[in-house]
């Protein structure tokens, strides 16, 4: 059975034909960043931290974002040290704040999973066989037995309320509660999700966690935004949306002229 992710179908709503290039054509994009670095070695920090409360965390994170960063010097991708210099300590300020700030959102909660990975069909677009993928960041409970499901997001200095609102960001958290639920055959009513932004300049309040809500009328337009979007992909039209080139990867490229 195939399968969409939510980056998947994230790229196909920016760029169909963006999203042909890379799902159907396989064509390959730069590997990495400095910035990508950083979010997958604070991540990193996060996970490990939360299962074991003896990790040091500044330490995972300095490892991971020094063998990421290694990793691109190994592609030939250019490295810009001082940038690289600053995000050495602004992960060395946020890694410690992530627990506490948890704990203060979250009093008494218990871990269910981190890394979880989600690989459930998608029911309610039964005429398409797909499945939907995916890996979520964080699980845990609180007392009141609610599951809230956190998703890490590294930024600069934070998101403004159109981000915050975007649904093109937002049915992410929607997505992974409707299928978390299915998969553990639980009430919906009983998740909560919620974005932790992880932020590398702002002047205050570097870890930012809030709730993000998902009533029934939000899942029902993301899940025809879902079967629209593939559908598309199924009759294999991929039209470019000229108005989203400004930040493409392939924007004039020989795959994309």
């Amino acid at each position: 059975m195939s399968h969409i992710s939510f980056s998947a179908f994230k790229v196909f709503n920016e760029c169909p034909f963006k999203y042909k290039l890379i799902y159907e054509d396989k064509v390959q994009r730069a590997a990495g960043s400095l910035h990508t670095s950083f979010g997958t070695a604070l991540h990193e920090a996060a996970e490990l931290k939360v299962q074991d409360s003896s990790t040091n965390e500044i330490d995972v994170f300095l490892n991971k974002f020094e063998s990421e960063v290694q990793l691109l010097k190994e592609q030939k991708i250019d490295v810009e040290e001082k940038l690289f210099n600053e995000m050495r300590e602004q992960g060395k300020m946020l890694a410690p704040l992530i627990i506490p700030e948890l704990e203060k959102n979250f009093p008494g909660f218990k871990l269910l999973a981190a890394e979880e990975d989600i690989l459930e069909q998608i029911k309610e677009i039964p005429e398409i066989d797909y499945n939907f993928k995916g890996f979520i960041d964080l699980i845990i409970q609180t007392p009141d037995n609610v599951v809230h499901i956190i998703d890490w997001k590294t930024c600069a200095w934070g998101w403004d309320s159109q981000k915050k609102s975007d649904p093109l960001v937002t049915y992410q958290l929607t997505f992974y509660k409707h299928f978390y639920a299915q998969k553990h055959n639980i009430d919906p009513k009983n998740i909560e999700t919620h974005f932790a932004l992880l932020k590398r300049t702002a002047k205050k309040d570097n870890v930012e966690i809030f709730r993000v809500t998902s009533g029934s009328k939000k899942t029902q337009n993301a899940f025809n935004l879902l079967k629209n979007s593939l559908y598309n992909i199924n009759k294999k039209n991929f039209p470019k949306i000229r108005t989203n080139c400004t930040y493409c990867d392939f924007k004039k490229t020989k795959e994309c002229p």
